[in-house]
């Protein structure tokens, strides 16, 4: 007798999830000592980092694909911040970097709590491409050195960062550049051969020659420690708090952002739910048992995500099985790891950015004639005024942007189309007639404190400019909502209309607008004034007036 369906279906699920695990913990474990030399941390702390997120996140988390682990992005923003708050030291750099995880973690589950799931919406997709390309510019820029073999980069200013990598050159080690050279040539060939595990297959060659890599001055991985340290994180003094969470705001901006639109990418690809506010307080999970673990900060990177869903994942149990594989691998493995060599983790960071080094993400910007300014500030504010400074200028510049956008929008004269019952723009439809004796004005923006006064001086200057006005109709379909400046700003339009005799109607209001106009009880604006649903009935419509007038003769 043969298997129930729905029982076949579950072993082939189990089976294809098994597999999707075993081959991504290939391809993560690696990656997680090399972003610790990002973070400037020893390799221990990317590798507890990445079996608490696949651990934490495969028990509670809600998307199926998501691989939460340590992310080259953030690993940047963590390295920043310590060199700023604790300097060269590698032991307070250490403490600090633990210290800024638990915070991280405190943030994500408060925005939790908060049911603050909208968080990541703060960082425009523009914005965040942009950040990306600066940032995967100044990782491999930074990892140049470890495949030159000539002194450590530190610091994140990229001109500073170019000098000191000259000044270096004549110091080039010629047997480490061909290690890095060899490992990321065949780290790109072994794109084209999809089954080919790239990263595994220039670990297994370098871990094979690290003996003769080493006789010749080729620095290894080194020891890697993974006893956890139950110890508490060493607390910021008190005059280093505010810095800090501030850094821990954000890295939780950038991790979330960067979690964020790949859980709900995968989502919509294959048409799953998503839970922002769960995946916020199971990513506060992992990033503070990360932070007690002295471990680095978690997020589910798009790689990692896309590579387990390429392996062909279908539930969070793969997640699980990679979690296992990698404490099988650290255990069993262990001492081959710490024979990895450096220009071999070198190559798989700069092959890792690489993806996000293509020119192509800002083609559809520039051909939409949409947000380019946005994306090219947040590339060069990474570039010019580092990692952390770089985000925050370029979050700042896109809600400038947007503001400007909004404070100055454009007023639309509408007339009617071939008459019929559409209005539209006049100046985009010349065809389009105006009704005698009547103006017809839209806001293309939401009114709002920022704009309202300037939006109704632009209706003011086409009344002025009109002959024989009789009636204004205000189109406010972009109007979800008005607060206290726009209201006010329109009881005083309404009056000074009514002092010229020109009868005011508003038209497709929402209903939030329409309760706001209708408890304010503007003098000049009658209750009938107010529930036109569409541009058309406001046009039609009897005037109160006029209707007085046939039944009073």
């Amino acid at each position: 007798m043969s298997a129930p369906p729905n029982v076949v279906s579950a072993t082939n699920t189990a089976g294809t999830d098994i597999l999707a695990g075993l081959s991504i913990a290939g391809l993560l474990l690696p990656e997680a000592v090399a972003y610790s030399s990002i973070a400037g941390l020893p390799p221990q702390a990317g590798v507890i980092a990445l079996f608490v997120g696949l651990a934490c996140y495969g028990l509670l988390g809600r998307s199926r694909f998501a691989i939460v682990s340590a992310t080259s992005s953030s690993a940047a923003v963590l390295a920043a911040g310590t060199l700023a708050l604790a300097g060269g030291d590698q032991v307070s750099r250490a403490a600090m970097a633990a210290t800024l995880v638990l915070l991280t973690g405190g943030c994500f589950l408060i925005a939790g709590m908060a049911r603050l799931g909208g968080l990541s919406h703060l960082i425009a997709r523009p914005v965040l491409r942009g950040y990306t390309f600066g940032l995967a510019c100044v990782i491999a820029l930074k990892q140049l050195p470890h495949l030159f073999g000539v002194p450590e980069l530190h610091g994140d200013f990229v001109p500073l960062l170019l000098a000191k990598l000259v000044r270096d050159l004549p110091q080039l080690h010629v047997v480490t550049l061909g290690c890095g050279a060899l490992a990321l040539a065949l780290l790109f060939l072994s794109e084209r051969l999809r089954r080919v595990p790239g990263s595994l297959v220039v670990i297994a060659l370098g871990v094979a020659v690290s003996g003769w890599l080493a006789h010749r001055g080729v620095p290894l991985t080194g020891e890697i420690v993974l006893t956890p340290q139950w110890a508490w994180p060493t607390w910021p003094a008190s005059g280093e708090w505010l810095p800090s969470v501030e850094l821990a705001a954000a890295l939780l901006l950038i991790l979330y952002a960067e979690s964020y639109s790949s859980i709900r990418g995968f989502a919509l690809k294959h048409g799953d739910r998503v839970d922002s506010n769960r995946d916020l307080a199971v990513l506060g999970l992992a990033n503070a048992i990360s932070g007690l673990l002295h471990g680095m900060p978690v997020g589910a990177g798009y790689s990692g995500t896309s590579a387990n869903e390429a392996a062909g994942a279908r539930s969070r149990l793969s997640g699980l099985v990679a979690a296992v594989s990698v404490l099988l691998m650290v255990c069993l493995l262990l001492r081959w790891i710490e024979r990895i060599p450096q220009p071999v983790l070198a190559a798989i960071v700069i092959h890792a950015v690489s993806k996000s080094l293509r020119i192509s993400t800002f083609t559809p910007y520039f051909r939409w004639h949409r947000d380019r300014l946005v994306a090219l500030a947040a590339v060069l504010a990474v570039l010019s005024l580092g990692i952390l400074n770089g985000l925050l200028f370029a979050i700042a510049f896109s809600l400038i942007m947007l503001l400007r956008q909004l404070s100055t929008p454009r007023l639309s004269v509408l007339g009617r189309l071939a008459g019929g019952h559409d209005f539209v723009d006049i100046e985009q439809h010349p065809e389009a007639v105006a009704p005698p004796g009547m103006l017809i004005v839209r806001p293309e923006e939401p009114l709002f404190f920022v704009n309202a006064e300037s939006v109704l001086a632009q209706a003011r200057h086409r009344v002025d400019a009109g002959q024989g006005l009789c009636r204004l109709v205000l189109s406010l379909e972009e109007s979800p909502d008005l607060d206290g400046t726009a209201l006010e700003a329109l009881g005083d339009f309404a009056a000074w209309l009514s002092a010229r005799g020109i009868e005011l109607r508003v038209a497709r209001l929402k209903d939030a607008a329409r309760d706001a106009l209708s408890r304010m009880a503007i003098p000049q604006l009658s209750p009938q004034a107010l529930d036109y649903w569409s541009v058309e009935d406001a046009v039609s419509a009897t005037s109160p007036t006029s209707s007085s007038a046939k039944e009073n003769p």
